[in-house]
């Protein structure tokens, strides 16, 4: 949809315009479309905070409403532990964990509810048993509650920091030491609202470790342990230090014949809520990424 501001629209805050032109839309509605950038002025993503001048050329590309309730689809789900509290799975890279704009279905939680039928209810019917959530294309361990008990339980877990989370991930050049923390807090970014940064110094703590495992020729292959969860910590984190994930464009890498960003969640250690043992999940490499890593071992050899 193109709309243009008038002289009169000058001062206008950009949500509150788009409210007037489009009053069949919520409010929250047009802001989340301002937040994932389905809003241009002129051509360029304004900021959230954007005060009309008048005369602008506006286009906004809505977005379709998630369902109101996951449904239960028949699609493949490969599960690496269970317990009556408790599932881990191994979720490949390209699949949304829930739905939302632009994915109604085919997410790991309707195949759990064809699988495993009653889950957690704390997060609501779209969300059902998620504590917590992996990027579209990072594949590995994740973990589901099956009952409310359990989900607490596990979401005070993962609030103490005491669920071991390890990655493996391939970087971009070589780091100035074998091992390393990053410390630095993350907040969105206010420019591309699809990005997290590092650069502004404020948001919310954030605590990353690595550790070489191997150089092959100008990457890196890390064992990549955070000590918080936030959104595209360790994406963000590693861009921070100008050795980004291999064929994460959004955070400044090259174009990579991957398909997808090297990373995987190989590792979540913690302690099951009904059994109160102590539980390690691997997943293991997925084919794709083995594979990258032996052609360029064959490479650089």
């Amino acid at each position: 949809m193109e709309l243009t501001a008038t002289p009169a629209d000058a001062g206008k805050r950009l949500d509150s315009f788009l409210h007037e032109r489009l009053p069949e839309y919520s409010r929250s509605r047009l802001q989340a479309w301002i937040k994932g950038d389905r809003v241009l002025i002129d051509g360029r993503v304004p900021r959230a905070s954007y005060i009309l001048r008048g005369g602008e050329t506006l286009s906004v590309i809505p977005a379709a409403l998630p369902p109101l309730k996951a449904e239960a689809e028949n699609l493949p789900l490969q599960v690496l532990y269970e317990d009556p509290s408790v599932i881990a799975v191994d979720k490949p890279a390209g699949m949304v964990v829930h739905a939302g704009a632009g994915h109604p279905s085919g997410t790991l939680v309707n195949a759990l509810l064809h699988h495993f039928g009653s889950l957690s209810s704390i997060n609501g019917d779209l969300r059902p048993g998620i504590v917590h959530r992996l990027d579209r294309d990072t594949s590995g361990v994740l973990l589901v509650a099956r009952t409310d008990a359990a989900h607490q339980d596990l979401a005070r877990q993962f609030h103490d920091r005491t669920v071991e989370k390890i990655y493996l991930a391939l970087v971009h050049g070589h780091l100035p030491s074998p091992t390393g923390e990053i410390v630095a807090p993350i907040t969105r970014d206010p420019v591309r609202r699809t990005r997290m940064t590092t650069r502004l110094r404020t948001g919310r703590p954030a605590h990353t470790a690595y550790r070489v495992l191997e150089t092959i020729g100008p990457f890196s292959f890390l064992e990549v342990q955070i000590k918080t969860g936030r959104t595209h910590q360790i994406r963000v984190h590693l861009s921070s230090l100008r050795h980004p994930v291999v064929g994460d464009k959004l955070y400044g890498a090259p174009g990579s014949p991957l398909g997808r960003f090297f990373l995987h969640a190989h590792r979540l250690r913690f302690v099951s809520p009904i059994t109160r043992e102590t539980v390690t999940v691997e997943s293991p490499v997925s084919p794709e990424l083995q594979e990258f890593l032996k052609t360029l071992r064959e490479q650089y050899s």
